[in-house]
């Protein structure tokens, strides 16, 4: 009795090991108060506000297959008040997606007619594009042309000054009004170089600023009251309520912004108490192995 009792025993530890390795989790979701997330009240809680911004990690598969569940969930409960954004489409491309989305033409047409197109569009930012596409919703093409933000990289914001109206509709116009170079998002960029601050320190920390300036401006503009602005974006771009968040505060201060941010199960264990409760509403904790969707 004994010897069988032994046996079930080593079966059932044997049950338990094989099920705890077969549920190795690729990502977990958490509060910024460290607590596990349930997706569905993340969905709620979501849905309850003005504008939520997505930070991803841009080769990060996890963070594209949640963009689009997320995406999915708002959707069935904001309906056609729901629209997309993205940093990975300038606003210079908005009449050609515009026309996409309407079905003028195939995406074949389109592509070569996007500038500065990301190389993974069609395994990371397609499916976005179709789902907006299939559901009648708009998706907005926010980050300024990178060759504007090149040209104040190398010759500071007052190259804006020679352009033409038609090139300034496609930037947001308040960088001027609000660039501040002590703000942590851009603080940090100057931090990060340690002795070494090249002499176009502020050129550069501008420039990321314009980035960040022109999705507020681009998210602003498209935004009415009611509506639910889903944002996509490098999570550096919204972390700490700082980059296009920190914007739209200045620009238009009152609504009501979330954020969702992904970082490696490294890092997160590396964070104090006070970096999670701060980095973001809710955060996507991804497995270091995790593979790349890169193209």
């Amino acid at each position: 009795m004994k010897y069988i009792i032994t046996l079930i025993i080593l079966l059932i530890l044997s049950i338990v090991s094989a099920a705890n390795a077969q549920h190795k989790a690729a990502y977990q979701l958490y509060q910024n108060n460290g607590d596990l997330a349930n997706y569905e009240d993340m969905i709620s809680d979501l849905a309850d506000s003005d504008m939520v911004f997505f930070g991803e990690y841009h080769f990060n598969p996890i963070s594209h297959w949640l963009q689009l569940e997320v995406s999915k969930s708002l959707f069935d409960i904001k309906g056609t008040a729901l629209f997309l954004g993205a940093e990975m489409f300038e606003s210079g491309n908005q009449l050609v997606l515009n026309e996409y989305l309407n079905g003028f033409y195939t995406d074949s047409k389109m592509i070569p007619e996007m500038t500065q197109m990301w190389s993974n569009y069609n395994t990371d930012y397609k499916p976005l594009v179709e789902f907006a596409k299939d559901n009648s919703l708009r998706f907005i093409a926010t980050n300024i042309p990178r060759r504007y933000a090149s040209m104040i990289n190398k010759k500071g914001v007052e190259a804006l000054d020679n352009l033409s109206p038609e090139a300034l509709e496609l930037i947001g116009p308040d960088l001027k009004t609000f660039f501040d170079p002590t703000v942590k998002a851009y603080a940090e960029m100057a931090k990060n170089m340690g002795g070494h601050v090249p002499p176009n320190m502020l050129n550069i920390q501008m420039a990321q600023a314009s980035k960040d300036a022109t999705m507020a401006h681009f998210a602003l503009k498209n935004f009415s009251e009611g509506e639910l602005l889903l944002h996509f974006q490098g999570s550096y771009h919204s972390n700490y309520s700082q980059g296009i968040i920190w914007w739209i505060n200045k620009i238009q201060p009152g609504l009501h912004i979330k954020s969702i941010t992904t970082v490696l199960q490294s890092e997160w264990e590396k964070m104090t108490t006070e970096e999670k409760a701060t980095i973001a509403n809710y955060i996507i904790v991804v497995a270091n192995t995790m593979t790349s969707t890169q193209g």
